[in-house]
């Protein structure tokens, strides 16, 4: 009677793992299969500049008195009309600031929508006319923030300038987008830096063993496959794995060294992280404030306009079931949990 009792809890448990391991990678698959389905969306622009005096003249209107009210309206009209004629004067084509907003996770998901955005840009602005990167990402996939670095540079290479603006972190793979911008920002307390990289898994193999389950993994190259999550992991993989690493690292410190030259490499490519105004001593930012202060004094200059341009796409049924930042999050758990291709 004991011996079945305790041949049944080794049965349960062996069943849970192995229903743990099929769930693990059914989930895997079904978010490779969403990320392949195309998600039709579009690029839309909204005037901030219109915004900003909307949301003013509602205020005045709340907390002002008739006669106050009138004398403001009187005043404003005024600066309107002599903004006209200075702005007539210099010339016929306002300066514009277009912002976008980056929210980066560990596969840098938001690229395509980047891509979409800077295509558009880069269709309607001019020399003139500025971007700024409103920018939030502690790393993640080294292939996946190279390519968002890339797109950034699209713009250098047309010749518009844009700026980044950091309000609370960019880190290594969001450093290595930063570092391509004209100019970086960023708020007193934003945590900038990290460049370095790292690769953490679990490895099962030992509790396979323990309730007797084998891993079969067939390669053809002899590092095909270094260190792996449910097979047996040996010193010369680990080694394989760590020269993969220090390479990754390498070219990480060439492209930040590329973009920013005024760096210390060697004393901010350590891995380590810095608040803003520990970084701005170090190089790393150019100069300390919040994207909200840039473009309210871009919009109180003369002759000028600010626009938000997004990308609105539609959800996906599973997003839809259990809501976007719920889809998020679990893509984001069993990627952190098995990836090994990644900056942070």
């Amino acid at each position: 009677m004991n011996f079945l009792s305790e041949y049944g809890i080794f049965l349960l448990e062996s069943i849970t793992v192995v229903v743990a391991i099929l769930i693990t990678f059914a989930c895997m698959v079904a978010l490779k299969v969403k990320a392949k389905q195309s998600k039709k969306g579009k690029v839309l622009i909204e005037s901030l500049s219109k915004k900003f005096k909307e949301n003013k003249q509602r205020l005045q209107k709340e907390i002002c008195d008739g006669n106050v009210l009138k004398q403001l309206f009187k005043a404003e009209k005024k600066q309107k009309k002599l903004s006209k004629k200075q702005s007539k004067k210099q010339t016929d084509n306002p300066k514009r600031l277009f912002v976008i907003d980056f929210h980066g996770d560990i596969q840098a998901s938001e690229v395509e929508a980047l891509r979409e955005m800077i295509t558009v840009i880069l269709q309607l602005a001019n020399n003139k006319d500025e971007v700024l990167i409103r920018l939030e990402s502690a790393g993640g996939m080294v292939h996946a923030y190279g390519l968002c670095a890339s797109q950034l540079q699209r713009l250098k290479q047309h010749g518009i300038h844009f700026k980044v603006s950091i309000d609370k972190v960019a880190a290594s793979g969001g450093y290595m987008m930063a570092c391509v911008a004209d100019k970086i920002l960023a708020a007193p307390f934003a945590v900038i830096g990290s460049i370095g990289v790292i690769v953490q898994m679990p490895n099962f193999n030992r509790l396979l063993a323990k309730k007797d389950i084998e891993f079969e993994q067939i390669t053809a190259g002899k590092y095909k496959r270094t260190l792996t999550l449910f097979g047996k992991n040996t010193k010369e993989n680990r080694a394989k794995m760590q020269q993969d690493v220090e390479e990754t690292h390498d070219l990480f410190k060439d492209f930040v060294s590329e973009q920013r030259p005024q760096l210390d490499i060697k004393k901010v490519a350590t891995g380590e992280h810095w608040f803003g105004t520990r970084a701005l001593e170090l190089n790393l930012v150019d100069q300390i404030t919040t994207s909200d202060d840039y473009i309210l004094d871009f919009y109180n200059q003369i002759d000028s306009k600010v626009f938000r341009v997004f990308y609105k796409e539609k959800n996906t049924a599973f997003e839809k079931m259990v809501g976007k930042k719920t889809a998020d999050s679990i893509k984001n758990l069993l990627l952190g949990a098995t990836s090994v291709s990644r900056v942070y």
